[in-house]
This record gives structure tokens, sequence and C-alpha cells, in this order.
């Protein structure tokens, strides 16, 4: 019997270590299509629809014999939801980006005919006093999470069509969100502002979130701003070096991620729930939003748009941070996001502190996998 128990350590020790020494982007890819979300079980919402687009990025990257199975995927999840598909609200809004990738890439009457439907729901959405898309169709409220929520659809209708008229789009509302929501100290955005400063129990938010005077929310979350950085980098990657929109767009890309070096844990490569406070014994360290800045930031370095001296090294450490803390092993064969904060609304700081840990989720999924695949590219060019 221990000769036994000694065999399967031993291979449980050569299969994890097998794992490890493999791509984690691809296992953790395995993991996203063949456990948490196959294809024909797709749900039309937010969190899928982030982990929809790490697909459509590895649907660029992959050689061209590998991407049958991600085209395959994302038919497959739009064609099974497409009866449902809109464009409501921003979290619906989100994965329509797959509607106009298909449309793009397979040239298929249907896909496109679908994108329009949703954009034009879009132009429906409430909308605050400055022209910012709310994130609540029941009340106006501005979110930071929108920003990315509509830039993974409007930047694909762009890339579809050639039209600036959806970059316009997206420029306007990185300004709206920006005027209420940027914090002039650090760059980085509260997550929330409320535009009629009447409360409104969404059953996620805490009720009386936005202050009485500004209208904001109290707290920088790490999330929230992962969502901008994200989106204003995929932007940049996207637009003309000539586009009208580039400067305002990159300067804003340039402030949100100016405080980010200082605040990272220098050990593990992470950045916290609130990032503000790495020191409060509360806080904790969160690999969604670490994910999302180090996508943000490896994708500033390709552009030459960030300093390579001081951000490389950032993500250097959050990429082996990141494996080595904030990774789980699956059946030996793939790999999981933990330390993920769950679905989070807006609240005061304990309730981010409270907020629920998990593991795996397609908005950790795919950042985990936005961030690898560049992370990747741009060690292979240096």
């Amino acid at each position: 019997m221990k000769k036994l128990k000694t065999i399967i350590t031993v291979v449980l020790f050569f299969s994890t270590t097998l794992l490890f020494s493999q791509n984690w982007v691809d296992a953790i890819d395995a993991y996203g299509r063949e456990v948490y979300m196959p294809a024909e079980k797709y749900k039309w919402d937010w969190g899928q629809a982030t982990f929809l687009n790490s697909l459509v990025h590895l649907y660029n990257y992959k050689s061209q014999t590998e991407k049958a199975k991600y085209l395959e995927y994302i038919k497959i999840a739009m064609d099974a939801t497409y009866d449902v598909a809109n464009g409501k609200h921003p979290n619906a809004v989100a994965s329509g980006h797959g509607m106009a990738f298909l449309a793009r890439i397979t040239g298929e009457e249907k896909y496109r005919l679908k994108a329009i439907e949703i954009y034009n729901d879009y132009l429906k959405t409430p909308r605050a006093s400055n022209g910012g898309v709310s994130h609540r169709v029941e009340t106006v409220e501005l979110w930071d999470d929108t920003i990315y929520m509509i830039s993974m659809f409007l930047l694909e209708m762009y890339r579809l069509t050639g039209d600036e008229k959806y970059i316009a789009d997206f420029a306007a509302q990185v300004r709206a969100h920006r005027e209420k929501l940027a914090d002039k100290k650090t760059g980085l955005w509260v997550h929330g502002w409320d535009d009629d400063n009447e409360n409104y129990d969404d059953k996620c938010s805490i009720v009386g979130w936005p202050d009485k005077v500004t209208r904001k929310s109290s707290e920088i979350w790490g999330r929230a701003n992962g969502w901008v950085t994200m989106a204003l980098a995929d932007a940049l990657n996207t637009i003309s070096q000539k586009s009208d929109y580039r400067k305002p767009l990159e300067k804003e890309f340039k402030n949100i991620l100016k405080t980010l070096p200082s605040l990272q844990n220098k050990e593990t490569g992470h950045w916290y729930q609130l990032p503000l406070f790495p020191y409060d014994s509360l806080n904790f360290q969160e690999s969604s939003c670490t994910a999302m800045f180090s996508y943000a930031i490896a994708l500033g370095l390709k552009m030459n748009i960030l300093n390579k001296k001081t951000f490389q090294p950032i993500i250097e450490n959050s990429y082996k941070g990141l494996r080595k803390y904030s990774t789980v092993s699956i059946e030996g064969k793939y790999f999981a996001p933990s330390q993920v904060c769950g679905g989070t609304c807006i609240g005061d700081r304990n309730y981010y502190y409270n907020r629920k840990v998990t593991e795996g989720t397609g908005f950790g999924i795919g950042a985990f996998i936005l961030f690898g695949i560049e992370y990747e590219s741009f060690n292979k060019h240096q």
C-alpha cells in the first residue's frame, strides 16, 4: 500500500509539473470552452462576453490551423443565443461583439443584421445628463464597467464597417464617464456616479451609495478600473494613428495607469481589491483586476505608449504571480483562475472587502487569457 501511494504521488507530481510547464493560457482556454461554458450553453451576459472576447483574441493570435475551433465555438454560441440577443443595456450589448465578429469573418448576412439590431437597441438605452450611457435601465447611473461592455461591441462594429462613428461613440462615452468618475489625484476612477441622486435598490448595490453632494461612489475598485484600462488599450490598438480620437484616448490611458506601478505588490505581482489600500488587513489581493491591468500595460508596451523601464517589470511580476498564486489545477488537465472577486455592484469599503472570492468565472477566465496572449506576444518580439 505504501508503494502504491508513492507511485500515485509521483504520477500526480509529474502530471502537475507537466501542466505547469505548458502554456497556461491554453490550459485556461480549454477549461473555459470545455468545462465552464461549452458553446451550446452560452448565456447572453457580460461575464460570458468577456470570455467570448478572449476567444476572438485567440482566433486572431493563433495559427491558421488552430483558428477553426475558436470560430466554431463563437458560431455555436451566437447561434444558440441568436433569438435572445439584444443591446437593451450595457451588459447585453457586451456579447454583441460576437455577432459583429462573425459578420466580418464569415460574411453571413444574418450576423450583420443582428449586429445592426443590437446597435439600434444600444442607441435607445437611457443616458445621463452629460450623454453617458446608463449602466442600469431602471435608473440612470454611470459605472466604470459600462466602458468595457460597450467597447467590445463598438470596436468590433468599427472593424466590421470601417465607420468611425463607432469610435466617436466610444470616445464620447470615455469623456462622459471620465467627467463624473475620474479621481484627479490618482487618475483612477471611482466605481459609479448617480444622475438623479435618488436612492434605487438594485438588490446588489448598497442603497444610498452616492455621496449627497458629488453623487459619486466612495471607492476606487480594482476590477472597475481594469475594465476601463482594457477598453482604452483595445481602442488604441484598433484605431488609426491618424485618428482625431487617438490623442485624447492615449492621454487618458496614460493617466489612469500612472499610479498603478506604486500600488502593485512586488512580491506577488498582484493588485488589491481596493488598490489604494494595500496595507489594510481587511483588503485582499484580487486576480481579475491584476490580469486586466497587466493586459492593458502589455498592450501599451507593445504599442510603445508606455515607458518600458517602468512598466515591463510590472507585467513580469504579475505574469509570474498569477501563475504561482492565482491559478488552480483542475483534474491535472486544466487551469482555472482563483482569487477572483465575484460579480460586484457599488458599495462602501466594507462592501468590497466582503465580496465573495471565487474560482473561474467568465470574466476571470477571459482576463487571464487576454493578458497571457499579450504577455507572450510582447516577449516573443523582444
